[in-house]
């Protein structure tokens, strides 16, 4: 009788451990399921944000809705500007521009000279967010950067008009800098400077820049005021912003557009 009982308590105990493994990785999968929805909305909506297209406060459907009528997803090769057509499709659906740029196959070392954004390395190849017009055509794209700030790497988009020279909004949705001072990148305040700025000239050149808080702007057409009392942060954002707008970044692709743009009009 010991012994059935000692068995018994075992089985009973191995079996409970089984069933409470499979609840716990039941629920684990379900979780991790629920995270990626959530961050893929969070992702589109500061899309929409940055393009001008929906308020902080959207509800889920709103945002839902509003990017598939108006967002064209587009995977392109940094060094041509061109469409990344060495990847399949079942390729370009799992592709992870941030585990690319970790990686030396799918990834190129950023190095001088020009605007540095603190990063070691970039994607080879990235997605671009191609705003579609209510009538049709294309109103301009929305652009994924990052660079380091003082204290993170900040994460955002950049919106661009169908001219691939004129700034459309901006929105950083990751960072842990200081709050109140590299922290008001987000600050509603301090973005709507950006829309309507020529951050581009017609050979391409990157003429936008972020000053330094509280330095008088002389040219506002290209100048943005810096954050107060966030000197490293704001040239954290001048120099991403730059880097990624120039050769290395996105700037064979926006002289490209730039060009049919104008053959257009």
């Amino acid at each position: 009788m010991e012994r059935d009982s000692v068995l018994g308590t075992f089985v009973v105990a191995t079996v409970l451990c089984v069933v409470c493994s499979v609840l716990v990785a039941g629920a684990a999968v379900g979780l991790k399921d629920k995270q990626e929805a959530q961050k893929t909305l969070d992702r589109n909506k500061n899309v929409l944000i940055a393009a001008g297209l929906c308020e902080k406060d959207a509800t889920e459907q709103e945002v839902k809705v509003l990017f598939d009528e108006r967002i064209n997803l587009l995977l392109i090769d940094l060094a041509t500007g061109k469409p990344a057509e060495e990847l399949s499709d079942k390729d370009k659906a799992n592709y992870d521009p941030r585990k690319a740029a970790k990686q030396p196959d799918t990834s190129e070392p950023v190095t001088p000279p020009g605007d540095l954004p603190g990063i070691a390395r970039r994607e080879k190849a990235t997605f671009v967010y191609e705003i579609k017009g209510e009538e049709g055509g294309v109103e301009g794209y929305v652009l994924p950067i990052y660079g380091k700030g003082l204290w993170s790497t900040l994460r955002g988009f950049l919106a661009m008009q169908g001219d691939g020279r004129t700034v459309r909004g901006i929105t950083f949705y990751e960072h842990a800098e200081t709050p109140g001072l590299g922290g008001e990148v987000d600050n509603p305040k301090w973005k709507s400077q950006w829309p309507d700025k020529v951050a581009l000239d017609d050979q391409g050149d990157v003429l936008i820049e972020v000053l330094k808080g509280g330095t008088p702007i002389t040219d506002p057409e290209h100048q943005v005021d810096g954050l107060s009392g966030a000197t490293i942060t704001t040239k954290g954002v001048s120099n991403l912003v730059r880097y990624w707008l120039g050769e290395d970044g996105f700037g064979k692709f926006l002289e490209q557009n730039a060009r049919q743009a104008d053959s257009a009009t």
